[in-house]
């Protein structure tokens, strides 16, 4: 996930660069939306994964 947020992250850019600014605005909310939810899962996941019983 992470992954795509870095590459909608690069034609944001790109095309900021190049004066697509429709393209760039969409591009980046579509990066900061699966950063934050990258981040959250991320969270989650460290949250429950410490708190799994061992297996006896």
């Amino acid at each position: 996930m992470l992954s795509w947020a870095l590459t909608f992250l690069v034609i944001a850019l790109i095309a900021g660069v190049l004066g697509f600014g429709g393209v760039a605005g969409t591009a980046s909310w579509i990066a900061q939306v699966l950063f934050v939810l990258f981040l959250v899962l991320f969270v989650v996941s460290l949250i429950f994964g410490r708190t799994r019983a061992p297996i006896a």
